[in-house]
């Protein structure tokens, strides 16, 4: 019997921020790669590929998919982490949708979870699903007030 793994991950939170302050982070490549606060990165980008160098994590390459400001933004995680991490082309996506209550709230869902090995697999959904969380949380702190 085959069995049909998880493919996606999902996280949302709301964040009291202007629809622009949450678009400027979420719109750079890699802002997520941090210890749970958001840190700056050095970004070198040829067209819609880019580089970006983390102080602590190393390197990671994405693909810009698509930028629609002010609301969708997508990445394609194309590998080339410092560490033994099975997390190479995933695809990224965060929305931005406006709240009753006057905030912002932030979504993400990373996919293409589905066809890793068994071993990544489970690694890579337990791992990345702790990682968004502490993500969002760093967004949310990073970004309240603005």
């Amino acid at each position: 019997m085959d069995v049909k793994r998880q493919d996606a991950i999902e996280a949302s939170i709301d964040i009291n921020a202007t629809g622009a302050s949450v678009w400027e982070l979420i719109s750079e490549p890699g802002w997520f790669i941090n210890g749970g606060a958001i840190t700056t990165h050095r970004i070198e980008t040829d067209g819609a590929f880019s580089t970006v160098y983390d102080a602590i994590y190393g390197k990671f390459e994405f693909e810009t998919i698509t930028l629609e400001a002010p609301r969708y933004a997508a990445f394609r995680s194309l590998g080339g982490h410092a560490w033994d991490d099975p997390v190479p082309n995933t695809l990224v996506e965060f929305w931005i949708e406006p709240t009753h209550s006057g905030a912002v709230r932030l979504r993400v869902m990373e996919s293409g979870f589905a066809d890793f090995g068994a071993d990544e697999h489970a690694h890579a959904i337990s791992a990345n699903t702790q990682g968004w969380k502490a993500e969002m949380l760093a967004a949310q702190r990073y970004l309240d007030g603005k």
